[in-house]
């Protein structure tokens, strides 16, 4: 049973994708703590192996600041900036590429272990294997992204911030989907259609809502328009809603518009989802799994609110982009549980039959 493809389960495996996991929130809170912080773009140059010495002496830190000093954002928006200063940006954005760094060799070396001692189940392998792809892409994004607020710009493009941030969910997702495949092993059984298409779509739904809270944080649409439920006195606020050319990606009032409006939508769709779960009776944890991700995303929500109408605080920030992630896992853990289960459809209790 021990030989490639004879097994379907390894807790070894599955305890090491979920530690890889693990790291990539971490990765997802310094990223939050690094674009609130306007630390992003205070190391101008993609060195992916010789970037992970920081500067050690006087010399090489004049150096680095001279470089900061020469982009947009010096010039404009921290003008006269100290030394002592730089190096505060500088260390947040140092320790979120080497964090970067970390989560690939993690990743990379106990994966090659795995193969070499022919631990892994032989159905995960391309799975993983993409998952180190998308990894490595990840990098290359990063400083796609960074490298749009070096010219002309004083920060990054919020269409690259939110791929970037988006394919590090898609990572932390696939992580745990992965993991708990490898945990629990290969399971054909699937539950009828309805339901998981219904978990599918919430799953959908939350990531497209991270994406759209990528947008409202690269054009720092958080700042204004921070009263709520209304935007500036008025539901539909004052918009270019010709959507021409990048408007749909960049106007403040906008992508907050469609931030709100997604989060509406989540509201209602999970909280039907759980009190159907709850009516229907489905097959045990299924019940326990949706009223979970409606209290996550009730949280969420609750936690969006407070974190606008205090024009988006460092703390509050930091916490509603990790909370983003926290929903994401429970939609995805939702999915697969729903996926795996075989629901027995009871009819309603004589108690909620009226309902």
């Amino acid at each position: 049973m021990n030989r490639l493809g004879r097994f379907s389960e390894s807790k070894a495996v599955g305890a090491w994708l979920f530690a890889c996991a693990g790291l990539v929130f971490a990765m997802v809170v310094v990223g939050g703590i690094t674009r609130l912080t306007g630390s992003g773009l205070s190391i101008t140059e993609w060195k992916p192996i010789m970037g992970a010495v920081p500067p050690l002496s006087s010399a090489d830190w004049a150096e680095a600041f001279e470089k900061y000093r020469a982009i947009p954002q010096y010039q404009q928006v921290n003008a006269g900036m100290s030394l002592a200063e730089f190096q505060g940006i500088f260390w947040w954005e140092w320790i979120h590429r080497q964090l970067g760094r970390l989560i690939g060799l993690a990743f990379a070396l106990p994966f090659a272990v795995f193969l070499l001692l022919r631990r892994m189940p032989h159905r995960l392998i391309w799975r993983c294997a993409l998952l180190l792809a998308l990894g490595g892409l990840q990098g290359a994004i990063g400083w796609w992204m960074v490298s749009s607020g070096l010219s002309e710009r004083v920060d990054v493009a919020p269409e690259r911030l939110a791929t970037h941030l988006g394919l590090a969910l898609a990572l932390f997702a696939g992580l745990i989907w992965t993991g708990l495949e490898a945990w629990f092993g290969e399971e054909h059984s699937r539950s009828p259609g309805g339901w998981s298409r219904g978990a599918a779509l919430l799953l959908g739904a939350v990531f497209l809502q991270c994406l759209l809270g990528g947008l409202v944080a690269g054009a720092k649409a958080g700042m204004v328009y921070t009263d709520w439920p209304l935007m500036n006195g008025s539901f539909f606020p004052p918009a270019d809603w010709s959507l021409g050319g990048l408007t749909l990606l960049h106007d403040q009032a906008l992508v907050q518009f469609n931030h709100r409006i997604v989060a509406y939508g989540l509201l209602l769709g999970a909280t039907v989802y759980a009190v159907q779960a709850w009516r229907w009776r489905l097959a045990e944890g299924l019940g326990t799994s949706a009223f979970v991700l409606a209290a996550v995303i009730w949280m969420q929500a609750v936690l969006g609110v407070v974190t606008l109408v205090h024009a988006v605080p460092i703390s509050l920030g930091v916490l509603h982009q990790a909370g983003a992630a926290v929903v994401l896992a429970a939609a995805t853990i939702n999915l697969w549980l729903v996926r795996r289960s075989q629901p027995r459809l009871f009819s309603p209790s004589p108690r909620t039959r009226g309902l």
